[in-house]
């Protein structure tokens, strides 16, 4: 059996020192953490064991803070691909002509984003390889 006491010990400590470990309070400490998120990723394998503590925080706060409704609504009404590719775009503040390389035109951009088109295999690869994301997430 675990040392309980021991247990007890490391929480408490754990909570002064990650307060948002058992979840996000507030809009600032929102902001709080995902400068410091920006920070972490710099160097990932240094920082990961924080970062595993963090991102499941961040995105369960991202996914029912009032001020992320209206968006998450738009990205469930969304084809995955579609919505993959609008979350890159709003996470690298990018516009249609960054993705000149991986998809084409600015006006093949547009009419994948009206879903007009869709993402082909070579787009997928392009883009997962290019953001470091699992070509699955433009599928799912």
């Amino acid at each position: 059996m675990l040392d309980i006491a021991v247990l007890d010990k490391a929480a408490n400590q754990l909570n002064q020192v990650m307060p948002w470990v058992s979840g996000i309070s507030s809009p600032e400490q929102y902001q709080e953490l995902i400068a410091t998120m920006e920070v972490l990723i710099e160097d990932y394998d240094a920082h990961q064991p924080v970062i595993d503590l963090m991102f499941p925080v961040i995105e369960r706060y991202e996914e029912e803070a009032e001020q992320f409704s209206e968006f998450n609504q738009a990205i469930d009404k969304l084809k995955p691909g579609i919505a993959m590719l609008r979350v890159i775009i709003d996470q690298h503040q990018l516009t249609l002509s960054d993705f000149k390389e991986e998809i084409g035109a600015k006006s093949t951009v547009s009419m994948i984003l009206s879903g007009k088109r869709s993402l082909t295999l070579k787009h997928i690869k392009a883009l997962s390889a290019r953001f470091g994301v699992p070509a699955s997430l433009f599928i799912g």
